[in-house]
């Protein structure tokens, strides 16, 4: 069964963990069987609160992890507004309702893949990390300071090397991912590079790539009411002409896919 052909599932899912990371950034696991025997990495999942009529939709995260065999998930989420405050607020053994496995995941196909993210982009990534095990894996991870590489840690069991910037230069090499970027694919071997994180700097890290031949597939983050490509709210112009849907065409494209201007 390939990704896009699941089956979505709506399950009541109990909060097992919700552990503090960073400021403003938390994890949640949740016991959600059905949907953790389904879902592969770059997919994501619509969820809200269950004993709140607001806010009422379902909000969008994406899957950084899922283990079939404890019948959980991952989320890892930043506050953004309300929706994602209420949620940091949940106590373990209280209800999500949650809709999911939902759109198109990571082509794995690769031997030696590079991940490179910003910020809460790193989540999913997080999820192709350990899946691609025990296949090399590294990653680039960047963050505005050394506080916001708490990811560093999270990678270290499933990455053969963690490559890390700062904006300020408090930990690792001083600049942005796609300032180090030149110098990691010159060292490594790579046959594919997965990003995720703002728009502009997948777009700089998928042309940095090209100038290697390495092929780049990208997660594209749009505003959804659905999550279901019904309601066209997540609609983004493609490189062909034609739109797609983030929702079920995506989030994950190849980076020729998208037209970036």
């Amino acid at each position: 069964m390939t990704h896009e052909n699941m089956v979505k599932i709506i399950e009541q899912a109990a909060v097992v963990e919700n552990t503090l990371l960073a400021s403003g950034v938390f994890r949640l696991v949740v016991k959600a069987p059905k949907i953790a025997r389904q879902c592969a990495p770059g997919q994501f999942v619509m969820l809200r609160l269950t004993h709140l009529a607001d806010p009422l939709l379902r909000r969008p995260i994406s899957i950084a992890g899922a283990d079939a065999q404890a019948e959980t998930i991952t989320l890892i989420c930043r506050i953004v507004g309300h929706g994602t405050d209420l949620l940091s607020t949940v106590k373990v053994g209280e209800m999500l309702d949650i809709m999911g496995p939902l759109g198109r995941g990571f082509d794995l196909d690769c031997k030696r893949p590079l991940l490179v993210g910003g910020g809460i982009g790193l989540a999913p990534l997080l999820y192709v990390a350990e899946a691609c095990c025990p296949n090399p894996v590294e990653v680039l991870a960047g963050g505005r300071t050394c506080s916001e590489l708490f990811w560093t840690k999270l990678f270290q069991d499933s990455c053969h090397a963690v490559h890390v910037t700062t904006d300020d230069g408090s930990l690792g090499v001083c600049g942005t991912c796609v300032d180090a970027l030149p110098a990691v694919l010159k060292a490594g071997n790579y046959d594919r590079v997965m990003t995720c994180g703002p728009r502009p700097m997948m777009q700089r890290v998928a042309a940095e790539a090209a100038k290697f031949g390495i092929r780049t597939q990208v997660s594209l983050e749009e505003h959804m009411a659905c999550g279901l490509g019904a309601c066209l709210s997540c609609t983004c112009a493609a490189s062909d002409g034609g739109a797609r849907q983030v929702c079920k065409d995506g989030p994950i494209f190849w980076s020729e896919e998208v037209a970036w201007a």
